[in-house]
């Protein structure tokens, strides 16, 4: 039996494991693709799930920056949610929202590999 979470119905692993997609689509560099995936989805609800599953990784790693790096996507993140807010029943509005939403998750994955670089230098130096 498996747990609720990972059902194949579940729509919160669904829209996780789409927005998982989305950035690999963007990461191998085939934006169209990643562009057909979000225009695929038509209802509110399915956009709004993907969300949730960008949101949850940037703040998941934005938990490992550094504080003022980490106050900055906290900012950012309150931002989006405004931007979505504002796009509730729209779903063009929405879309825009998850290209901005994975462009984060993307900024956010690079500021804590140049923190981990550089801490890791400071490390050998020490």
């Amino acid at each position: 039996m498996t747990a609720p979470s990972e059902s194949p119905t579940d729509p919160a692993a669904l829209g996780a494991r789409r927005a998982d997609e989305y950035l690999q689509l963007l990461d191998a560099g085939r934006t169209d693709d990643a562009e057909a995936l979000l225009a695929g989805l038509s209802d509110a609800r399915e956009l709004v799930f993907v969300g949730a599953g960008f949101t949850a990784l940037a703040r998941r790693t934005g938990r490992t920056l550094p504080t003022a790096m980490r106050a900055q996507a906290s900012t950012r993140q309150v931002l989006l949610g405004q931007l979505r807010d504002a796009s509730r029943r729209d779903p063009d509005g929405l879309r825009r929202w998850l290209r901005e939403a994975g462009e984060e998750v993307r900024t956010v994955r690079r500021l804590a590999e140049t923190a981990r670089a550089r801490l890791g230098d400071q490390a050998a130096v020490s």
